[in-house]
């Protein structure tokens, strides 16, 4: 199968539909990174999309909406989750809830689970295929299951060439890390993935304890101890590079290449995925990377690092 890139207009949106329809995953960009699409209430669509990644059937997938509509026929929403919702969606919050009866969704989508991950994005392209589909998409990152996340098209067409047919170039992405995944139970919250929605901001909205630690299953994307990885070795916490690494920087540590000269932490998740693959790709054989403080949106990076440097 040949892998093309198109723009993301009209036209590319209306193809990207059509192979949806057909059960064909297609890659989209939102405002976190590109998403692998397909039609989240066929089991037959579900499935093609773990195939295109290699993923594993046990991992759920994020079931994306464009409105609370959407939302309300697929998951059950309690005060919290709808305060939540009101304050975040659209956006890069995903919300763990129970799954309604009756929900559309194919049981592949949530691997079983008697929990749904749904967002509603906020990136214009996505919110326009799901229109136009009419129906809820399943979208994992779109990349090969375990590898680097695809913030650029050309990331998307090298990491599933020859495994999906289209790839929508919607251009870089904003926000550059996955969205914040949380499972609202009763009266707190839990932090299952960290990402720009930070801690801090889902206290002050809710109201809520929030536990930033997950019960040990997989439950959400992003949970794997080994995740995002390039294919060569990576050491965290680098003040300086090895002879034979390609050190990646931020900060007052400089590198072949830096997160944020400033130390701004938005663009350095902004720029996470794509230094990572341009140090896979250069000649040193082993990847370094400076350290990040691990507060705010640093969490969310130092999460997605420690999973790129875990043992595969």
């Amino acid at each position: 199968m040949d892998t093309r890139i198109s723009p993301a207009d009209e036209a590319g949106i209306a193809a990207a539909a059509e192979a949806i329809g057909r059960g064909r995953p297609v890659a989209v960009p939102t405002e976190t990174v590109y998403g692998l699409a397909g039609d989240a209430t066929s089991g037959d669509a579900v499935a093609a999309i773990y195939t295109a990644k290699g993923r594993p059937s046990f991992n759920p997938l994020i079931v994306h909406v464009d409105g609370m509509a959407m939302a309300e026929t697929i998951a059950i929403f309690s005060p919290l989750a709808r305060r939540l919702a009101d304050a975040f969606w659209p956006g890069p919050l995903t919300l763990v809830l129970p799954l309604a009866e009756a929900a559309p969704v194919a049981r592949l989508t949530t691997a079983g689970l008697s929990t749904v991950a749904v967002r509603m994005p906020a990136h214009p392209v996505m919110r326009s295929l799901i229109a136009r589909c009419g129906r809820p998409l399943a979208a994992p990152s779109a990349n090969a299951s375990g590898s680097i996340s695809a913030t650029r098209a050309e990331h998307a067409a090298q990491s599933l060439a020859g495994r999906i047919e289209l790839v929508l170039d919607g251009g870089p992405t904003e926000v550059g890390i996955e969205s914040t995944i949380v499972a609202v139970e009763d009266e707190r919250l839990r932090l299952l993935r960290p990402g720009s929605v930070t801690p801090e901001m889902l206290a002050e909205t809710s109201g809520v304890p929030l536990s930033l630690h997950d019960n040990g299953k997989i439950e959400a994307p992003g949970q794997m101890l080994s995740h995002y990885a390039p294919s060569k070795a990576v050491r965290l916490d680098a003040a300086e590079r090895r002879d034979d690494e390609y050190l990646i920087g931020y900060g007052a540590i400089e590198g072949d290449a830096s997160l944020s000269r400033s130390g701004d932490l938005a663009e350095a998740a902004a720029r996470l995925f794509d230094l990572l693959y341009a140090a896979d790709a250069a000649a040193a054989p082993a990847i370094a990377v400076a350290p990040i403080p691990d507060v705010g949106l640093g969490i969310a990076i130092n999460d997605r690092l420690r999973r790129a440097a875990a043992p595969r």
